[in-house]
């Protein structure tokens, strides 16, 4: 059964601690409600796309109490300070590259080298991060593809008894999602959403579109994306000394170097380590010279098929 917390001190301090302890807690910003997860916990992460079902593991946005807090985790430039002067706390989420030393799980970011940060405007969802003490990744809190929550009920409606509690922070003002902004390159703009367009371009001047016929910088895009550079073997019964095994319960012996996601089978285990696994696979066998990355089979039901969709990614063919 979930639990419904008040948005007061000791409603606070259970949703910081079901947090900190890595169960799932729904929250209200000013735009939507947020499904959140201790972000730095692989395992917590994993819990959010079994909850709602999402289908692929897009990055998730990271949520600070403060400015400091936000980019202390990213490689914030100019453009981005000056919008956090201007937006936050609001519903702007800004795309930079993950800083030195990001404390952050490479499944928060869908394992690639970027973050998307913001700092809510709400008082509520700023007392439970600055309680939390750590970035908290919260996607909308329903079901995939289902439509954003904006009170609390609606929450229940979708995920009662899917996660630990929903912290009552009254009906979203905003009511649609945040602004998303890749500031990894020329400011592009990602996803409309509470902070105009046009309010940006009056900061920082005028703003990019993403292209979707040209590299994908959004989540899931593109067939061959966030590939490591040694080709992957997809289905693998065996492995030998030229690849590199990336496991998936009981493995065979005789590669060159071994991952294993989870040794017990176990498809939240495998989901918090699959970016971990492949980042390694790749260094190590780059490292010991072998020729590719061997993918033992996962089970589809479930998280099972978020992992086959980045593995299908990872082994699709190279664009020249």
């Amino acid at each position: 059964m979930t639990e419904l917390l008040a948005p007061d001190p000791a409603g606070i301090a259970r949703a910081a601690a079901l947090l900190r302890s890595g169960a799932l807690v729904a929250f209200g910003t000013e735009t939507v409600y947020g499904l959140g997860a201790d972000a730095t916990d692989a395992r917590a992460v994993a819990a959010v796309f079994e909850a709602k079902g999402r289908p692929r593991f897009n990055p998730l946005i990271c949520h600070y109490p403060d400015v400091a807090a936000a980019f202390a985790q990213v490689a914030a430039n100019p453009i981005a300070r000056s919008l956090a002067g201007a937006f936050w706390p609001g519903p702007l989420t800004m795309v930079l590259p993950r800083a030195a030393g990001c404390e952050v799980a490479l499944l928060t970011g869908a394992g690639l080298d970027t973050l998307a940060v913001r700092v809510p405007a709400h008082p509520v969802a700023l007392a439970l991060l600055e309680a939390v003490g750590r970035p908290v990744a919260a996607p909308s809190a329903n079901r995939s593809g289902g439509v954003s929550p904006t009170t609390a009920r609606h929450v229940l409606d979708g995920l009662d008894g899917r996660i630990a509690a929903v912290l009552d922070c009254g009906p979203c003002p905003v009511g649609v999602e945040s602004t998303v902004l890749d500031l990894t390159g020329p400011p592009a703009l990602l996803r409309p959403g509470g902070v105009t367009a046009e309010a940006i371009e009056a900061v920082i001047g005028p703003l990019g579109r993403q292209d979707a016929t040209g590299a994908p910088r959004s989540p899931g895009m593109g067939a061959s994306h966030y590939a490591p550079a040694l080709p992957v073997r997809l289905d693998a019964e065996d492995a030998g000394p030229e690849e590199a095994l990336l496991a998936f319960g009981p493995y065979p012996q005789g590669a060159g170097a071994v991952f294993s996601l989870s040794e017990a089978g176990d498809l939240a285990e495998a989901a918090a380590n699959l970016f971990t696994g492949l980042r390694w696979l790749d260094a190590e066998g780059r490292r010991l010279g072998l020729r590719r990355i061997a993918a033992m089979a996962v089970p589809r039901a479930g998280l099972g098929a978020a992992i086959n969709d980045r593995l299908q990614r990872a082994a699709a063919p190279r664009r020249s």
